[in-house]
């Protein structure tokens, strides 16, 4: 038994699909398949229930699998532990940022963090938060800067600002005039949302959902910029936090009549292994707002 086996085996049932578990893993699909059905025949029983057009565990399968994850997450850690022993000069970091926090903020908190720690690299994973937030359980990423409320108990928060949900309208629109907008304004409007896996899209489809308002959705994009762009244009109306639209060209950002606010924040995982390099980003974090409140 390969520790490759095991994590061909993990992704596969993760994602229920033998392809894209190749790509996320960037190896061929026969590859996998291969070293799933090594495995079956190694462990003498059928781990994947091939019947169903979506592939499933079977019941061995779950319980292998959650011995595996476990295997493979205390692995993970001990490289980690290991690596901080030898006092590397090196470290790796791996955060998801939504797009909205991609833009406005966490580049202010990654060149001052940079300036203070080049030895360390950073990836940035560019994700909706609900989908950041499953990374982090999953222990794909260290840390996500992502919308907070609600989050898993699985997960540590350290709120980092609080903002509002808006409704962002052109300039030149009648909408415009409004102090604050309900959603029942906008039934009869083109509405341009963020895509699947994002907490906001999420928020305002279930609010609506609730007032049985259906949305005429036109465009989906996960570019703020573009976004913005197309409400100044007049293509529709939009969703976003009032600290992303501030004075913006063309777009007129409106306040909810019911209020939506939402913590932002770090996040990452309870239970799992911190680095040095992940340790020393959460510091800097924790500094960064201990200035900010004293300013």
């Amino acid at each position: 038994m390969e520790l490759r086996q095991l994590e061909y085996f993990q992704m596969a049932s993760r994602l229920r699909n033998i392809t894209r578990a190749a790509e996320r893993l960037r190896v061929s699909q026969p590859n996998i398949t291969v070293a799933i059905k090594k495995l079956e025949a190694e462990l003498g029983i059928q781990l994947f229930d091939r019947s169903q057009k979506q592939l499933s565990l079977t019941p061995e399968g779950a319980v292998f699998l959650n011995r595996v994850e476990l295997a493979l997450r205390n692995i993970q850690d001990a490289v980690l532990e290991v690596n901080d022993y030898k006092q590397l000069q090196k470290g790796t970091i791996k955060i998801g940022i939504p797009p909205m926090m991609g833009a406005y903020l966490f580049p202010k908190i990654f060149s001052s963090f940079q300036r203070q720690y080049s030895h360390l690299d950073i990836f940035m994973h560019e994700e909706g938060s609900m989908s950041i937030r499953e990374q982090l359980e999953q222990d794909d990423l260290d840390f996500g800067i992502i919308i907070i409320s609600g989050a898993s108990n699985h997960l540590q928060l350290l709120p980092m600002s609080k903002n509002q949900v808006v409704c962002c309208v052109p300039e030149n629109s009648p909408l415009a005039k409004k102090k604050s907008i309900s959603l029942q304004d906008i039934t009869d409007t083109n509405v341009i949302m963020l895509k699947e896996g994002s907490f906001l899209r999420q928020t305002i489809l279930s609010k609506m959902k609730t007032e049985n308002i259906t949305p005429n959705i036109v465009l989906e994009s996960n570019q703020v910029i573009t976004l913005k762009g197309l409400v100044a244009n007049g293509v529709g109306v939009a969703f976003l936090l009032d600290m992303v639209v501030e004075d913006t060209p063309g777009v007129k950002a409106i306040p909810l009549a019911d209020p939506i606010f939402v913590d932002v924040g770090l996040a990452w995982k309870k239970d799992r292994y911190i680095s040095k390099a992940a340790q020393s980003f959460i510091d800097f974090c924790k500094d960064l707002l201990k200035q900010k409140r004293e300013v």
